[in-house]
């Protein structure tokens, strides 16, 4: 067996090729996951490019101020641009030890209402991103799927090895399109290709359109908390901290050519208990507005994680309570800016 290391500095026995410290390319570096990514990278001692186009799905400054604090470092490159268009891949080096590909369209109810501008981000993304690693020389492409590619299977918790996937959105199917197009890759090419189906990621930095940050600029504005269907929905919700280190274990893997491997907790939370976590940690109440459920969301997800344990040393170590108290830090650090942006609530 050989050695890794965890953030922590832990040792564990794995099967994993021994650490190193290299170039690594991050698509999508300028987001929530890809800058806390960054960050371990670069405490890592990775020299660390990240490409991004600052699309405005939501307002850029906060992608700016994800990259602010490692501008200017000898070891972090910021290019902007865009990896579903040749000119941003011309502005790209001819060589990483890695491509960690976590840009794309996110949310599974705007992909329904704009399924070409999905399928031109992920599916011709990854494909582009492909092509240019099998030109550059490049041979570790860990991609980042998603748990919805498993749709409305109903056999939880979710195994990799049941190929019965059922997505209900273009966003899912772009998912599981960038999978295959890593399978084929992986065969034709010689390129190992991890594909990690993240599960409900949360934490600081999160992006404004998820339900944990909504919910809590909600409550802080003394605004309504929207809830969909009929409050027994569940998630899988996975820490940001653990995903990057299931991420990390992901860039050192070398024991085959191709996997899929799930990345969440295996402790699934109902929608009210989550609220109810949430007022816990805040000392706020949460005043709830009942709607129809939405057309794409999956009603229940939980990840099998015994494969991401076996392969990537993987243990989740942030619980629901631990990972709120951490969000909410961060949130209210920023809460004057938040709550301003909705024109005013308390301060």
């Amino acid at each position: 067996m050989l050695d890794a290391w965890l953030a922590d500095g832990s040792k564990v026995h794995t099967g994993l090729a021994p650490a190193y410290v290299g170039h690594a390319l991050v698509t999508g570096g300028a987001g929530f996951i890809g800058s806390h990514l960054a960050d371990r990278l670069i405490r890592d001692r990775w020299k660390v490019t990240v490409a991004d186009n600052l699309d405005g799905s939501y307002d850029t400054c906060t992608k700016r101020s994800n990259i602010g604090p490692h501008l200017g470092s000898a070891s972090y490159t910021f290019v902007h641009s865009d990896v579903a268009d040749a000119a941003g891949l011309a502005a790209l080096s001819q060589h990483y030890d890695v491509v960690i590909h976590l840009a794309a369209k996110t949310g599974v109810r705007e992909s329904i209402n704009s399924p070409m501008a999905y399928w031109h981000a992920n599916g011709l993304g990854t494909q582009s991103l492909l092509e240019w690693c099998r030109r550059s020389g490049t041979r570790q492409f860990v991609f980042a799927s998603s748990s919805s590619v498993y749709g409305i299977n109903p056999r939880l918790p979710w195994c990799e090895d049941d190929h019965d996937l059922r997505p209900i959105s273009p966003y899912a199917s772009t998912k599981i399109c960038g999978e295959s197009l890593g399978r084929a890759y992986a065969a034709l090419y010689g390129l190992r290709f991890i594909a990690l189906r993240l599960f409900t990621v949360y934490g600081p930095r999160q992006r404004p359109d998820l339900a944990i940050y909504k919910f809590a600029r909600a409550m802080y504005a003394g605004d309504p908390v929207p809830v969909y269907g009929m409050g027994d929905t569940f998630r899988d919700y996975t820490y940001v901290d653990d995903v990057v280190d299931a991420i990390c274990a992901a860039v050192h893997y070398a024991a085959s050519e191709f996997e899929v491997v799930n990345v969440g907790h295996n402790s699934p939370t109902t929608i009210l208990d989550l609220i109810r976590e949430m007022e816990r940690t805040s000392g706020l109440r949460a005043r709830l507005v009942w709607h129809a459920a939405q057309p794409g969301d999956v009603p229940r997800t939980r990840a099998d994680i015994s494969k991401a344990k076996s392969l990537l040393a993987y243990e989740p170590r942030i619980g629901l309570s631990e990972g709120m108290k951490r969000f909410f830090e961060w949130f209210r650090a920023r809460r004057d800016i938040s709550v301003s942006a909705l024109g005013g609530g308390p301060g």
